[in-house]
């Protein structure tokens, strides 16, 4: 499902898509749209703009979040061309499926647009990383984040962007356990623990992103 004004860039997301072997149910251009297609079709996945008509403010948002609350598994990736980190922060709050916040420029290189729209898709988390970028000097005063290493806080805001414990130790070339030992120690140091009803990754991230 895809829900973006801009008729060249909805066209060509559907174009895109197709060409890579993914059905789009519908392609629409405002909000009242998105929600009656997407409760007829019951699409994996929707990739919609922040701002959609009739308002051109936070409708897209305002709709993927509810929608998320009547389908429980949809995943969600919000398009949009502002930083905005309370977007994100409220799509994730919504669940524990995947849900993913990108700036439109992201849609220009397709294979990584597609890798993030799959991770999504297959319930992962992925912020754009120019929000983690900002974020990091944001929270600094902060005394959760504060209390992290320069290497936990490296791992976390590889797990904002969506990355697997495989990739993160990829990217920091350490070993799987030493990725498993920092997430470890996030949780503790950010005061999530262990339950049957919590996605912890995923609270860590909203902790990160909170202002």
């Amino acid at each position: 499902m895809i829900a973006e004004d801009s008729t060249l860039l909805r066209e060509g997301l559907t174009h895109i898509l197709g060409k890579f072997g993914h059905e789009v149910a519908a392609a629409v251009d405002n909000a009242p749209s998105l929600l009656a297609a997407v409760r007829e079709h019951s699409p994996d996945l929707a990739v919609v703009d922040v701002r959609l008509p009739p308002g051109f403010k936070d409708e897209g948002l305002r709709a993927a979040v509810a929608l998320r609350q009547e389908h429980p598994g949809l995943a969600v990736l919000l398009l949009s061309q502002y930083l905005e980190s309370d977007y994100a922060a409220e799509l994730l709050a919504t669940g524990d499926t995947g849900a993913g916040y990108l700036l439109k420029d992201r849609v220009g290189d397709v294979l990584e647009f597609l890798d993030s729209m799959q991770r999504v898709a297959d319930g992962g988390t992925v912020i754009d990383p120019e929000i983690i970028r900002r974020l990091l000097g944001r929270r600094r005063g902060q005394s959760s984040v504060r209390d992290l290493t320069p290497r936990e806080t490296e791992v976390l805001a590889l797990m904002a962007e969506g990355r697997s414990n495989a990739a993160i130790a990829a990217e920091l070339t350490v070993s799987h356990a030493a990725v498993a030992k920092h997430i470890g120690n996030i949780f503790d140091k950010l005061d999530l623990r262990a339950t049957g009803a919590e996605h912890r990754r995923v609270l860590a991230v909203l902790a990160y992103l909170k202002r």
